[in-house]
């Protein structure tokens, strides 16, 4: 244990040791006025080494915090690590003072090459720190190296110690959240500035010092070895620069520098630790990756609060309440000026009732909920997410090392004008435009590469094939994903492909290939298809199964639709998806017999999504106004096979319901062969639960059944009359399908149904009557002059020519 007498920040003859907590504004202006005093030889700070060639970057005038140190193996890029930064950061002003000052800085913590083989890869969160304290030793149990350190040996099982919760509870506070901001983060600049600007250091060490005796090394089992190293590096220094030097580091960790050691010891910790090959370089942070609650064990929670206690220069307090106010104006809520002066008085007196040195963030945010939030706590969410977390997002210079693919990602984000942001922002694209068109393709290849930047969202205003919506949120964690996706190339373009070619060789199921040939379209990788083509063909000579062959086709007609508008050749695509529709027609039939409810209900989806693809398939193939190609007849033979499962009673209600339902949506079935189907499947002969579920079929889902049933008597009647015979000892057997089918309708189609019901049939003198209104729901029949003036407006939707009526007659 160290020696209590040489603990202190200052000692007469020795280094001058600056114990901080991470990330704490008032730490950082604590160590700007000890830098200021002391005028050290040189600077070390607790970080990685490799970054020491980085260092000279956090002066260059594009460099805006937060940012992070991002150190990845180069050999697992997915085994990463951050030493993120903020502006209040104690080590980014200590950095900053160096630089300035030209005074010699460096990182004495142990090497990255170190600490990321000591590090389990792919853990929870990518790229997560492994050697970073919460704070000054404020070390939760929730944070990055809690997770990932090795198990420590069995004669360190000293139990976890939170030395501000220790202090705060000696102090006689409950929250140490609350003591550590009176006693140094609400410490005021001109206290900072006065001859007395080392003492807050000495105390902090002193307590330190208390503590580690009291409860021995009780922080993470890892900082023995990281402690070792970083004396190590501290007598090197003394040897090069004297005792001037500086050493900025979590405060738990000043004793343990303090400590009198031999290096043949400290070199015996060291002994036999594993290495990889490392690369670092800077990337932009976030605010709220510094916050706790985000997942990332930075130690607070409200850094966009501490930044402003950071660069007040005087009145934090007024100044606060104006950024909220403009805040709540920007909302479009009334917030005067005399709201402002009443919510600073307000949170003053609290802090005075509760005995504190300054309104802390409790304080105004209580003052903030009375005054200008009228009690209400939706507005204050608000003001959390805005102002007290933040959603700033760093910039680092050009000049910072990266890996080739980030560069051409970069290139491309600036080229398409799509600037990485914290905030969510959604995206619209009408690829029809060029540049819409490039910045689609972007975000699809990106996908491809797992770096999620952008997630496709449902379009606001057109439900057309040109049409894009894309939700965009850039985190920092995404700088891992890139270094992980170099290894397919050095550009976004050749990476995406070369990673479409490994998946489409390594594809299993037939519907992977599908929706990784869909894939290649929207990315437009041309040079990938001719892979992926020949594994999707590969697989599909191969793959009997009449249900993997429906579930590829959809994708391969979105994927035809799709290249349509992006101007692709699909030919060979084309071929494929007609050769896998002609081969489901001739085996869909028998596979329809002998199901399970369950099979059945699987099956019937399948028919579903067959039938659009089939649609899309001839529409793509034959444009309006021109002859009909081989595709048009994959449509009739489609039909037959329709209408061989709506005519077969081995087949499953479900998909004869459903046969029978598109049959008639596409004109190949009268309303009178409809209705003569209805009454064989509602018959008295069939078991009430194969009724229901041609019901199902028939008018169930989003197919618009309902509406059917609206404005066609007949098979309204005929479901009224099947469900009203349903004997009461099955109809709760039929209940829980019947139920399920109509639940699915819209509130106003089911209200019309049950007046239609409760008015029965509409007496056959009363449809040509005056008084038609008072039967609603059925016409007497068609409306010849109203469908004829529509007819024009629908040619011009569909961009086809009218035809002359000499020329039908």
């Amino acid at each position: 244990m160290s020696d209590r007498n040489t603990t202190g920040a200052v000692a007469a003859a020795g280094p001058l040791l600056l114990g901080v907590r991470h990330h704490g504004p008032g730490s950082a202006r604590a160590v700007r006025a000890a830098l200021d005093a002391a005028r050290p030889a040189a600077v070390l700070i607790e970080g990685p080494p490799e970054g020491d060639a980085l260092l000279p970057l956090a002066a260059d005038p594009q460099m805006r915090p937060p940012v992070a140190l991002l150190a990845h193996a180069v050999d697992d890029p997915g085994r990463a690590a951050f030493w993120p930064l903020a502006e209040f950061s104690p080590e980014w002003v200590a950095i900053r003072w160096a630089l300035a000052h030209d005074v010699p800085v460096r990182f004495i913590d142990l090497p990255a090459t170190h600490s990321l083989a000591l590090k389990e890869p792919h853990g929870d969160q990518p790229g997560e720190q492994p050697g970073e304290e919460t704070g000054p030793a404020r070390e939760t149990p929730e944070a990055p190296e809690a997770r990932e350190a090795p198990e420590a040996p069995e004669e360190e099982a000293t139990p976890h110690v939170d030395p501000i919760r220790v202090l705060a509870e000696t102090a006689g506070y409950d929250d140490p959240e609350r003591w550590w901001e009176d006693v140094v983060e609400h410490r005021s600049p001109a206290a900072d500035a006065t001859a007395d600007a080392l003492a807050p250091f000495t105390a902090l060490a002193e307590a330190m010092t208390a503590l580690r005796e009291a409860y021995g090394d009780g922080g993470h089992p890892r900082d023995a070895v990281r402690e070792a190293y970083m004396r190590i590096q501290l007598r090197t220094a003394r040897k090069e620069f004297g005792d001037g030097v500086a050493v900025v580091c979590g405060a738990w960790h000043v004793p343990a520098l303090a400590a009198r050691t031999t290096l043949a010891a400290d070199r015996a910790l060291l002994k036999g630790l594993p290495k990889v090959k490392a690369e670092m370089t800077w990337v932009p942070w976030t605010h709220r990756r510094l916050a706790r609650y985000s997942g990332y064990g930075a130690g607070i929670d409200s850094p966009g609060w501490y930044g402003h206690l950071f660069g007040a220069a005087d009145r934090p307090i007024e100044r606060w309440m104006t950024k909220v106010a403009g805040l709540l104006r920007e909302e479009d809520r009334f917030v005067s000026t005399a709201h402002v002066i009443e919510a600073v008085r307000l949170a003053e007196s609290l802090a005075a009732m509760r005995g504190r040195p300054l309104a802390g963030l409790s304080e105004t945010t209580d003052a903030v909920r009375a005054v200008m939030c009228e009690g209400s706590d939706v507005p204050l969410a608000l003001i959390q997410d805005r102002l007290v977390v933040g959603e700033t997002l760093g910039e680092v210079p050009d000049s910072a090392p990266a890996v080739p693919l980030q560069r051409d990602l970069t290139r491309s984000q600036r080229t398409l004008r799509l600037k990485p942001e914290a905030l969510e922002k959604e995206l619209d694209l009408d690829l029809r435009k060029e540049t819409d068109a490039a910045r689609s393709r972007l975000l699809h290849r990106l996908r491809l590469l797992s770096i999620g930047w952008g997630e496709p969202a449902e379009g606001r205003g057109s439900t057309g094939t040109f049409r894009e919506s894309w939700r965009l949120r850039w985190e920092p964690e995404l700088h891992v994903r890139v270094a992980e996706a170099g290894v397919w190339g050095t550009t976004v373009a050749t990476a995406a492909t070369a990673k479409a070619e490994s998946q489409a060789l390594a594809a299993t199921a037939l519907s992977e290939v599908t929706a990784l040939a869909e894939h290649c379209l929207l990315a437009g990788l041309p040079d990938a298809l001719p892979v992926v083509m020949k594994a999707l063909a590969d697989r599909a000579a191969l793959d009997a199964d009449v249900g993997h062959l429906a579930d590829a086709l959809p994708a391969l007609a979105r994927s035809l639709r799709y290249g349509d508008v992006r101007s692709t050749d699909t030919a060979a695509l084309a071929e494929v998806a007609a050769g896998l529709a002609e081969r489901i027609c001739v085996g869909l039939p028998p596979a329809c017999t002998g199901l399970d409810a369950d099979g059945a209900e699987a099956l019937r989806r399948q028919v579903d999504g067959v039938h659009s693809a089939i649609g899309l398939l001839v529409a793509g193939a034959t444009p309006a106004g021109a002859e009909a190609t081989p595709a048009e007849g994959l449509r009739d033979r489609w039909g037959a096979v329709l209408r061989k499962l709506a005519g077969r009673d081995t087949v499953a209600g479900i998909i004869r319901g459903r046969a029978t339902r598109l049959l008639l949506d596409e004109g190949r079935l009268t309303e009178d062969e409809a209705a003569r189907l209805m009454g064989l499947a509602l018959s008295p002969g069939t078991p009430p639960t194969d009724a229901a579920a041609w019901i199902e079929g028939f008018v169930g889902g989003a197919s618009g059944g309902g509406m059917l049933l609206v404005h066609d008597e007949r098979l309204l009647s005929l479901v009224d009359a099947w469900l009203t015979g349903v004997p009461a000892d099955t109809f709760t057997d039929v209940l829980p399908l019947l139920r399920r089918t109509f639940s699915a309708y819209e509130p106003g189609v089911r209200r019309t149904l049950g007046e239609l019901v409760r008015r029965g049939p509409v007496p056959e003198g009363a449809r040509n009557d005056a008084t038609d209104h008072a039967y609603p729901g059925f016409g007497p029949g068609l409306d010849q002059e109203r469908a004829d003036a529509v007819e024009p407006v629908l040619h011009l939707l569909l961009g086809r020519t009218p035809v002359p009526a000499e020329a039908t007659a």
